[in-house]
């Protein structure tokens, strides 16, 4: 069995894995150092991080094929930690943040990502791409001519070598020519060695250094659940874009676990939390990486490059990993859901672009996805309160009328089940039958009880059937004219 799992998850896809990994893991360098940057921290730091996470991930994730390292939306929660608190602080919220994103996982949690609506994960990819490219545009302004020119030969080593042959990833081919050309030609570009010190020894164990107390913990805890929210809300979309590109399932409750010891592990080596990748693990699967080996390749190729190859990896050109960064932005964005946008429902369209601005201009993925959610259920909820129907059904003495309702009745569709009633008509007795009926809330009981006040106002003797037992649990506890209503046959 174990011989099988490691045949199905591991070595079923060898060459291409490790191919990817390369291509991957000379990405994530200039990427860990400018996330480093962006939350106030040695470089090594978030190289330390990538290194770590996408090892520890590749043996416990969930998700095979999906890289997990340093990332953007995890380094800008960390700033203001960083900035009042210092680097120990933030190794000591990164261990914080690892619990419990395991108590997450060990808690069967991740099922919960079905809640979160395809429009708003469309919304949060395609803003994830967008992001993605801007954050290109820095090297591209005030440049040399020759960058230019780098960039756009780049890019047509990435899109045009793949029709001749597949044999080797035309990422990594561009990089690698991109690199001789500048080195052999004496280009005066910038290089990834300009963007910050790389570190020349492997990371080492250590304690953070803070003092254990309820302060230490009052200070990181608001900071740690943060990034454990938003770390694990990234890797759960990574999660599933991988799912969808290589059309296999993933553990969502494995990947919390994984995420969160590979956090744990990672602050004991002087680095900070990180999370799924989204656009690494667009480059990975582009590169034909598939199985977990890809993964730990682009963790220890980093290691390695920036170990070993260091005086090499200083020297390649930014130009080129510009070019590998804006191919990730063009095959992260959903351009179907724009191309099909007029056969999609108004509201789902409404969802994903408001996900996607939110995202964009804030910059704060968290928010952004909680903007999609919170419209999907008003729009929701909106469109269940229209579905409530009410038969009318008069008997043939005129004195006994009887409402049959159906549907689910909660605050927001208290005016449709109202409008549905005649209060003025003058009968004797008024039935109002919620065997097909649901009450979910408070709004819902008091709709009822003002239904049955306002019949009983004028002489009708009220009678309420058919409700189920937690419908008439709810009833029993919240109505005030419960003594006035009859009730019988509860379907209990």
């Amino acid at each position: 069995m174990n011989l099988k799992f490691f045949q199905r998850e591991w070595f079923f896809n060898t060459r291409q894995d490790l191919l990817a990994g390369a291509v991957v893991g000379l990405a994530l360098i200039p990427e860990a150092i400018a996330f480093s940057i962006i939350a106030g921290v040695d470089p090594k730091v978030g190289l330390y991080t990538s290194f770590i996470i996408a090892v520890l991930t590749a043996f416990l994730g969930g998700r095979p094929g999906s890289i997990s390292a340093a990332t953007g939306a995890m380094a800008l929660l960390m700033i203001d930690l960083v900035k009042e608190h210092g680097l120990q602080y933030l190794l000591a919220a990164t261990v914080l943040t690892g619990i419990i994103q395991v108590i997450f996982g060990v808690l069967k949690l991740g099922r919960q990502m079905k809640y979160v609506p395809r429009a708003v994960m469309i919304g949060y990819i395609n803003a994830l791409a967008v992001l993605i490219f801007l954050a290109q545009l820095p090297q591209l302004t005030n440049v040399p001519i020759t960058v230019y020119i780098l960039t756009l030969l780049s890019l047509a080593i990435i899109y045009i070598l793949p029709r001749i042959t597949q044999a080797v990833p035309s990422p990594l081919v561009a990089l690698a020519v991109m690199t001789i050309a500048a080195i052999a030609l004496k280009l005066e570009v910038p290089t990834v060695g300009d963007m910050g010190e790389l570190p020349t020894t492997l990371p080492i164990f250590a304690l953070p250094q803070v003092p254990f107390n309820l302060e230490t913990l009052q200070i990181i805890l608001p900071y740690s659940l943060t990034m454990a929210i938003v770390g694990l809300l990234a890797s759960f979309l990574t999660a599933a874009l991988v799912d969808d590109l290589t059309d296999t399932p993933s553990d969502k409750n494995q990947e919390a676990k994984g995420q969160g010891i590979a956090n744990i592990v990672t602050a004991f080596f002087g680095g900070m939390a990180g999370c799924g990748m989204i656009g690494q693990s667009v480059i990975n699967v582009q590169s034909g990486g598939r199985g977990r080996l890809s993964t730990l390749a682009a963790g220890v190729f980093l290691l390695f490059a920036i170990l070993v190859l260091q005086d090499w990896v200083q020297q390649m050109p930014m130009a080129a990993l510009v070019a590998v960064m804006i191919m990730v932005s063009i095959g992260t964005f959903r351009w179907s859901s724009f191309k099909n946008i007029s056969r999609i429902p108004r509201t789902e369209t409404a969802v994903m672009l408001a996900t996607m601005f939110v995202t964009i201009f804030t910059r704060n993925f968290a928010l952004g996805v909680a903007t999609g959610i919170v419209m999907s259920t008003v729009f929701f909820s909106r469109k269940i309160a229209q579905l409530v129907f009410v038969d009318k059904i008069l008997s043939d003495d005129g004195t006994h009328r009887i409402y049959k309702v159906a549907g689910q009745i909660f605050f927001l569709s208290k005016e449709e089940f109202l409008r549905s009633f005649d209060f003025r008509e003058l009968v004797e007795r008024v039935t109002i039958d919620l065997t097909q009926a649901n009450l979910w809330d408070q709004g819902a009981v008091e709709t009822v009880d003002k239904a049955v006040s306002k019949f009983r106002r004028n002489g009708a003797e009220v009678e309420l059937i058919g409700l189920n037992k937690a419908s008439a649990t709810l009833f029993d506890r919240l109505a005030i004219n419960k003594e006035s209503a009859v009730m019988k046959n509860q379907n209990f």
